[in-house]
Parts: structure tokens; sequence; C-alpha cells
């Protein structure tokens, strides 16, 4: 990458993180003190920690297909000014529905996808895949952050002061985009990072992408369900006072990253993904379910959430990339459009679930419907087909090509070894490609005729 690249993926990699800081510091904490607010009860605390998942699966699609019509930056602008009036208002709120409202606010700045196109536009095709690999690391960074800050900010400032803080990482976030990103040359229509209107239908039917949906669907309903029933356990059955809940998330997560990378090395390396990934589930399952029996002993809670959390760090790394592996050539950003929005809604539903599951049987049965969802995802991952280790690469065509002349291209692509899919599309003279790297005729790529040499 260039020295304006890096520039542009850094930028946004913290714009990104800062976001993604506001939304998820709550989750440790706003169980723990969302009682002091009017109205309050479990379900509504629930919904409160949740509700910024429903406008944000509603909206993030159309923020992105807007951005296409209006420009990147200023849609960026718009969300983010959204985000933080919607910080505000949760700042301000005395009751639990005001806080509501300020969360619903917050997930309608809805600039993910348009994050994302901003940064292809920025970026060569080259650079592209190790830029998104950069926000990928910023966001897991993130949410180990946050579940860290949280406490430590809410110690201090209580959970208005998590709010206030968010409103200042928005306004940061827009003074970064005016002054600091560059404008791109121009909007490109990159379909591998955006989503494409006419294939939503087509994507939802395929089974393979569908599977990946539901995953991560359920993963992000059971992480939102067990923040309200862990912090409760933290304090009631551990007698850990909550701002000392900081060190156990920092020290299960730091352990739980380590722990599972040598898992996704082999997973990759040894190209055992299925049975990784389908392992990570089953564990998932065995975390949640080991949460029940914790008591009264800090070392039995903490070896539980390393075991569930050391799962959800191996799924949460590993489901965008079986997306992107099984998603058709030209069709990932679409497939990763309606596979954030199921991540979205589950995140929401696991707030509304469990907030009513607190309010009518406890935290415990929390725990218990946690393990049966993650049984029942082990299930349906059971039936996945062995992934493709297969990567997406868009070939720019130095022509523009008749119909005609786009059929001869793909059966000449085709050809190539290592090629597994291509699709042509002539408005964009671009040819998207699904590769077997290992195995990929590197040199027959490089140097095909209709290639645009850089």
């Amino acid at each position: 990458m260039n020295v304006s690249e890096k520039r542009s993926v850094y930028s946004l990699a913290l714009l990104y993180a800062m976001r993604m800081l506001g939304l998820f510091m709550v989750l440790p904490v706003f169980v723990l003190l969302g009682d002091e607010l009017n109205g309050a009860n479990g379900f509504l605390i629930g919904l409160a920690i949740g509700a910024y998942g429903l406008t944000q699966a509603l909206l993030q699609v159309p923020f992105g297909m807007l951005s296409d019509r209006f420009g990147r930056k200023k849609m960026i602008i718009i969300g983010l000014i959204i985000f933080c009036l919607g910080s505000v208002v949760a700042a301000t709120s005395e009751s639990i529905y005001g806080v509501i409202a300020g969360r619903l606010l917050q997930g309608a700045g809805a600039i993910a996808s348009v994050l994302m196109a901003l940064l292809s536009d920025l970026t060569t095709e080259e650079s592209r895949t190790k830029a998104m690999a950069i926000v990928g690391m910023s966001i897991g960074l993130s949410f180990s952050v946050a579940l860290v800050a949280g406490p430590v900010v809410s110690g201090f400032f209580g959970l208005s002061g998590i709010f206030w803080l968010t409103a200042a990482f928005a306004i940061a976030g827009i003074l970064i985009i005016l002054f600091v990103v560059p404008t791109p040359v121009a909007t490109h229509a990159h379909r591998d990072t955006r989503a494409v209107r006419g294939q939503f239908f087509e994507l939802l039917k395929n089974p393979d992408l569908l599977r990946l949906d539901i995953g991560i669907f359920v993963l992000h309903l059971i992480l939102t369900a067990l923040f309200i029933a862990v912090p409760l356990s933290l304090v009631n059955d551990i007698q850990l006072d909550r701002q000392a809940h900081w060190w156990v998330y920092l020290s299960v997560m730091v352990t739980a990253f380590f722990a599972m990378v040598p898992f996704i090395i082999i997973g990759e390396k040894k190209r055992k993904i299925k049975s990784v990934f389908v392992g990570a589930v089953l564990q998932l399952s065995v975390g949640s379910i080991l949460l029940v029996f914790v008591n009264d002993s800090l070392a039995a809670m903490w070896g539980a959430l390393f075991v569930f959390f050391m799962a959800f760090n191996l799924l949460e790394a590993s489901l965008p990339s079986l997306v992107s592996k099984q998603a058709p050539a030209g069709a990932r950003g679409t497939a990763m459009g309606i596979y954030s929005t199921s991540q979205f809604f589950g995140a929401f539903l696991g707030g509304a679930v469990g907030g009513w599951v607190l309010s009518n049987w406890g935290g415990e049965v929390i725990y218990y419907t946690s393990a049966v969802l993650g049984g029942v995802w082990f299930l349906i991952a059971l039936t996945m087909r062995t992934p493709s280790y297969s990567t997406s690469r868009t070939l720019k065509l130095n022509v523009v090509l008749t119909e005609a002349e786009a059929a001869v291209v793909s059966d000449e692509l085709f050809d190539i070894q290592g090629v597994e899919d291509v699709v042509v599309v002539i408005e964009e003279r671009a040819a998207y490609l699904k590769i077997d790297k290992a195995h990929v005729d590197e040199q027959a790529l490089n140097s095909f005729r209709y290639a645009l040499k850089a």
C-alpha cells in the first residue's frame, strides 16, 4: 500500500473501531446500572441493550445504496450525526424508554457498509484484501476493549458517561472523515464490497450461505443474551464488585484469543475448516451450559467464560471468511450485506429475549437457552458441506466487451487452472473470480490478454 492508502485504511479502521466501541461498552454494565432508570425492568433493559441491532439491520443496506448516489463521505457524516444524537438522547435520559430511543437512534447511523465501500474506493485491487483484514482486526479488537472499558468508564462517570464518550467518538469520527480521509476521485461499484439489489433473493436461497447467516444470527443472539446474565452472576453469585469486572473480561479475552489462533491456522493450512468450525459451535454450547454450574467460584466462572469466548472468537473470525469463500463470484458484497443484517438482528433479539427470560425465570435460564440454541446450531453446522478453499479476485479488463465477447472471456478464464467461478460484468469492465490460491496458475492469470496491466 502507498502512503495515501495507508492513511485511508488506518483512519477508517480507527473510525470503525471507535463506533463499535461506543456500541459495545454498555454490554458488560447496562444490566447492573439500568435498573436505576425510571420504568426499568428486565425485559426493557434487555431491549435497550439490543435495540441498536434492529435499526442497524434495517438501514445498513439502504445506507450503502444511498452512498452510491449521494457520496460515501456525505452518508458517513450523516450516519455519525445520527449516531451522536442517539448517544446524547441516551446520556440525558432518566427513563429506560429514553435510553431505548437513544439506542435505536445509535443503530440508525448504519454506516458499516458505506465505510467498506469507501475503503474499496480508496484502495487498489492489490491492497484491498489487506485493507479489509486491517479493518476486520480493528472490529475484533474494539469488542475486547469495550468489555474492559465499559466497567472502567462507568465506574468513574456512570452509565451516562459511556454515552457521552460515545457521542465524543462520533464527533471525532466526523473530524476524521472531513480532515484525514481523502475524498475518492470516483465512486465505483465494487460487487465484492457492496450489496447489489438483484442478487438478494438468489443468495437467500443459497443453502451454504443460509447456514452461515443462521450461524451469525445465533452467535450474536447468544452473546447479547449472555451479557444480561453474566454481569449479574459476577455480582450476585461471585460477590465481585462491578468496578472489578474489567480484569475478568480482559484476562479471559486475551487468553481466549491466543488459544483460538492455532485452530484458525489448522483450519486454513491443514484444510480442516469444517471440523474446527463444528467443534467451535459445540464448544460454544458447552461454555454456555458450564455457566450454570459456576455457583460462587470465581475460578470456575473464569473457566466457563474462557471456554465460551475461545469458541466465540474463533467463530467470529471464521464466519466472514466462510461467507467470502461460499459466495458466488461477484456476489461477496451482497452476501456480506445479508450476513451483517442477520448479525444485527441476532443482537436485537438476544437483548429482547434475554431480558424477557431474565424477567420471568432468571439469569440461569438464559444460560440453558443459550446452550440449547448452540446445540441447534451445532446440528445445522453438521449438515454443511466442506467449504471450498477459494478466495475472491477481481480482474479489471482493458476493453469494453459485447455480450458475446464476455461469454468468450468467461470461458477462457474458466480454462485457467485454479479458477473455480467467473462472472464478467460488462458495465464495470471487470471479471469477478473465485480462485483456489493453492492451485491457481498465477502466470496465466496475470498474463491474461484482456487483463488491465498495472
